[in-house]
């Protein structure tokens, strides 16, 4: 479980390489170890009383964030792809059309809700 310092083939943008690289460190076996740490510390703190639970959740929070960037980066990026008009669709962002009403156009729901009550 040695880290690389070759960061392998390298592309034209040394950002995006760059970028790849700490991906593949946090979201590769060295990530998991630590998850795998930092979730069995959090136990053996609440077992003992040292940590609170709204800290326990913050840190099982934080590995659910950690490990599913990816697929938030990009259902994110899908979606303003697809608000932008591409080939991927996002949610749709327009005004859906009212249904039709039965109702007169002067009706008033409340007329009369304001009226006391006899015996009041």
């Amino acid at each position: 479980m040695a880290l690389s310092v070759d960061p392998g083939p390298v592309s034209g943008n040394a950002l995006l390489t760059a970028a790849e690289w700490v991906e593949g460190v946090l979201l590769g076996p060295l990530g998991t170890s630590l998850a795998v740490i930092a979730v069995a510390w959090v136990g053996f703190a609440m077992l003992n009383g040292q940590l609170s639970t709204r800290r326990a959740v913050q840190v099982v929070l934080g590995i659910f964030i950690l490990f599913g960037s990816p697929l938030i980066v990009r259902e994110v990026v899908g979606s303003v792809r697809g608000a932008a008009g591409s080939d991927r669709a996002g949610p749709s962002l327009k005004a859906q059309p009212l249904p039709p009403s039965n109702m007169p156009p002067n009706y008033d729901p409340y007329a009369g809700a304001a009226v006391p009550r006899a015996g009041n």
